[in-house]
């Protein structure tokens, strides 16, 4: 199996929040990789059972964002760009802000907390 370049960041990413998030992620899954004419793909995952989150990465440039059906909510971040990320600084920025959503006494309950 041949994989491109869109394609080997998507599966990096993916392998990377799933080591980072472990349990509490699920149904991961890569969708719109294209290559041409730049690598451009997107990930989404259930997070907590509570979120589907959306990761858009667009020739270069990557973000998160909580699926509200037509519109979503972003989630802030201070790594903006792949190429010079800081993938664990990206992970618990995200961890925190998809927990501060999230009421206490779920993620207690799951032992999230």
């Amino acid at each position: 199996m041949h994989l491109n370049k869109a394609d080997k960041i998507a599966f990096n990413i993916s392998d990377k929040l799933n080591n980072s998030f472990a349990d509490r992620i699920d149904n991961i899954s890569i969708f719109n990789t294209t290559e041409e004419p730049y690598a451009m793909f997107n990930i989404s995952f259930k997070a907590y059972d509570y979120f589907i989150i959306l990761l858009n990465y667009d020739r270069g440039r990557f973000g998160c964002a909580i699926d509200g059906g037509s519109a979503g909510i972003s989630l802030n971040n201070s790594q903006k760009w792949y190429d010079t990320a800081d993938m664990n600084v990206f992970l618990q920025e995200l961890q925190q802000q998809i927990e501060l959503r999230i009421p206490d006494k779920f993620l207690e309950y799951h032992g999230w907390k």
